[in-house]
């Protein structure tokens, strides 16, 4: 008999927390349990980000079986489990299933020396499509690489160099697996064949894992395996429940906000601010950056990041509004609760002050520093609160205008999701800076419903993902722009804001030069 009230048990593991949550056919959260860790990460050296793998099963573990005794009833109802997780979270383990080392986190800028040179021929091809310095630095962040030259012993007895949710994966199933859309990250893998590079790939010397030392790969909507006894014994779920591919959070983010076509761009205002959107063509979002294989089979996700995004708030809050922070807590709200009515005093475009984001740098800006320009005495702290905001949504544009136009296609609408889209000021202050409407749905826990949307549509539950999200995904807030305020900012867009970083260029290069620099 079939069941009348089916549901996906979905975990979602984030950088801060993981979560179990139930999701009904109709992308109702009936039930929701949440394990903040200690602490997301620690650091032996400056810029590195690590963090024990059992803090991740522990929590995982901790809140299913809080899940199953919550939901009682519900619980029967389960048809299968899913996945999704950070990315570029990786670790090695043994034949089985051990860790050799602790997980190195997406947060990670640790770099590899990398002395030995590229074969003759990849070399030169680097040189031909000037692509070196891009391929030099993509191998020297690279984690892979950094175990291979720092702990060749532990290179050594890996069996499987896997991401966090390959690692949950066989913690759950016993197999060795994952999803083509979990595949964001520094390793051999072909995004637009969806297949693992092969030796003769552009790109391979750069990561050159042994193929023996990677997972199976399935696309999303297959069945990975199925919940073990000793996975159920430990975690509360029922054995033999099957696990769904589904992909990565900010993949499935943007398939719960329902962004399936290149009409609809879906932002995350989270720890690294991105926009992407789903096609069904490949196509580079910026020279030499792949797409990544989306949830949708055989559609796309260009993506643009902005690498410190929302975490800029908590450098903001714990740099600059410790006044703000000890008020809240003492009246018993959260900080950015007063942080936002500071936002709705100060006018666009913050009378003349300019913020760029780009304070680590990255493989498309390698020297890459943030700024604030156009101080006066009448800028305040909330000045620079509101700059910072509308940085990040000035280098959200720049992305989404280069990718347009390599694309061929025009966003008429912005889905928000992630910490900052809780703010309405916020969200009015994106429509109107990108001129289009934006809206939120009726769950800012959108990776969760978009990764039970595929285990629906897998299940025969909704006929595919489209059913899914017409039935599942609601709009619940809609933010419509003023365009006389977007002509302001297209104005400080098109004149300052994207002109400032090359001017400042020549001063970044040479104070390297120059002064020994520090980074976290």
């Amino acid at each position: 008999m079939q069941n009348q009230n089916p549901v996906i048990l979905t975990i979602d593991l984030g950088t801060q927390s993981v979560r179990a949550i139930l999701v009904d056919r109709n992308g109702n959260i009936l039930n929701k349990t949440q394990n903040n860790y200690e602490k997301p990460y620690y650091s032996l050296n400056p810029g590195w980000a690590e963090q024990k793998p059992d803090v991740y099963w522990s929590a995982v573990c901790d809140v299913t079986n809080r899940l199953k005794n919550e939901a009682k009833e519900t619980w029967n109802n389960i048809i299968a489990v899913t996945i999704t997780t950070i990315r570029d979270t990786c670790l090695c383990v043994t034949k089985d299933g051990q860790p050799l080392r602790d997980v190195i986190v997406w947060l990670d800028k640790r770099q590899c020396n990398m002395k030995k040179p590229f074969p003759a021929l990849h070399s030169s091809l680097y040189r031909l499509t000037g692509m070196t310095d891009t391929a030099e630095l993509q191998r020297k962040v690279s984690a892979c690489n950094w175990i291979m030259e720092n702990e060749p012993d532990v290179w050594k007895k890996t069996y499987k160099f896997i991401f966090i949710s390959g690692y949950l994966t066989y913690l759950l199933t016993g197999r060795f697996a994952d999803s083509v859309a979990n595949m964001v990250g520094h390793i051999p893998f072909n995004s637009k064949t969806r297949k693992w590079m092969s030796k003769s790939d552009l790109n391979r010397p750069i990561f050159d894992i042994e193929l023996e030392k990677l997972t199976d790969v399935l696309e999303p909507g297959k069945t990975i395996g199925y919940i073990t006894e000793t996975a159920s014994s430990i975690t509360g779920i029922p054995k033999g429940l099957p696990l769904i591919a589904t992909g990565s959070d900010i993949g499935c983010q943007t398939v719960g906000l329902s962004c399936l076509k290149p009409d609809s761009a879906a932002i995350n205002f989270g720890t690294t601010a991105t926009i992407q959107f789903t096609i069904d063509k490949y196509m580079e979002p910026l020279p030499f950056i792949p797409a990544y294989p989306a949830v949708l089979e055989k559609h796309y996700n260009p993506e643009v990041q902005v690498y410190r995004g929302y975490w800029l708030i908590s450098w903001f809050k714990k740099e600059f509004a410790q006044k703000e922070v000890e008020r809240a807590r003492e009246i018993g709200v959260m900080p950015e609760a007063i942080l936002e009515k500071m936002l709705k005093g100060i006018p666009p475009g913050c009378d003349g002050l300019v913020f760029q984001p780009y304070f680590t740098p990255g493989v498309v800006m390698p020297k890459s520093k943030g700024s604030i320009i156009g101080f006066s005495d009448i800028h305040t702290r909330a000045h620079i609160y509101r700059a910072i905001i509308e940085g990040i949504n000035f280098a959200l544009m720049d992305g989404l205008y280069t990718m347009e136009k390599r694309g061929k296609v025009k966003i008429k609408k912005l889905f928000l999701a992630g910490g900052g889209s809780q703010s309405d000021v916020i969200c009015q202050i994106t429509a109107d800076m990108f001129g289009i409407p934006a809206y939120r749905t009726q769950t800012y826990e959108a990776s969760g419903i978009g990764s039970a949307m595929v285990a629906f549509a897998a299940m025969k539950v909704h006929k595919d993902i489209h059913e899914a999200a017409a039935k599942m995904v609601r709009i619940k807030d809609e933010f419509l722009p003023d365009l006389k305020i977007h002509e302001i900012y297209k104005f400080l867009f098109n004149d300052v804001f994207s002109k400032v970083f090359d001017k400042l260029l020549p001063l970044y290069k040479s104070y390297e030069e120059h002064i020994n620099v520090k980074t976290v």
